[in-house]
């Protein structure tokens, strides 16, 4: 069962003061099939610095892996065990998708389907569960309170467990390798 993350927005009103935008369950949930990760997108900027002037939601767009250049994202994102989720991946590869999800695909990777890559700097959060980070070479086994900070390399999630593995996830924009 998809769980729900509360996303809380701060702003400002007319007059300047600070206020409460919004509070209550992320409005952009996406997953593409059965067995697949559920993605909670919960925020973007689109450029550094950011710009805090308005009150809109900066989100509200379809789901899209990268952030936009010289932007970022925050996400949080639940993989289901191995075991529901290969199936899906190996179904979604032939999907039709305009995310950035299959641009990044890595299908030469014998040892995970989720292998992918992005021009990206990312600050990875483990908020429950467990889930190995896999790179060409190597992989370590992160549980909850680990940080992984990943940067422009192929790598994968793989959960090894029956229980989801929960993690947040900051995607800044970077130059490729």
């Amino acid at each position: 069962m998809t769980r729900q993350i509360r996303r809380v927005v701060t702003g400002h009103n007319g007059a300047g003061k600070s206020i409460f935008v919004s509070d209550g369950p992320s409005p952009h949930v996406f997953s593409r099939t059965k067995g697949s990760a559920i993605v909670h997108e919960l925020w973007e900027t689109k450029e550094t610095p950011a710009d805090n002037r308005g009150n809109i939601d900066a989100i509200a767009r379809g789901h899209r892996l990268p952030p936009p250049k010289n932007g970022s994202v925050f996400r949080v994102i639940e993989y289901p065990p191995d075991s529901e989720r290969l199936a899906a991946i190996a179904h979604e590869q032939a999907l039709p998708d305009d995310s950035g999800r299959v641009a990044a695909t890595d299908r030469n990777s014998p040892r995970h389907p989720g292998f992918h890559k992005t021009a990206t700097v990312d600050y990875a959060i483990v908020l429950s569960g467990q889930i190995y980070a896999m790179m060409d070479e190597g992989e370590v086994l992160l549980k909850p309170g680990d940080v992984l900070i990943q940067r422009g390399t192929n790598h994968a999630w793989s959960n090894r467990t029956f229980e989801p593995a929960v993690l947040a996830f900051v995607l800044i924009d970077a130059e490729p390798l």
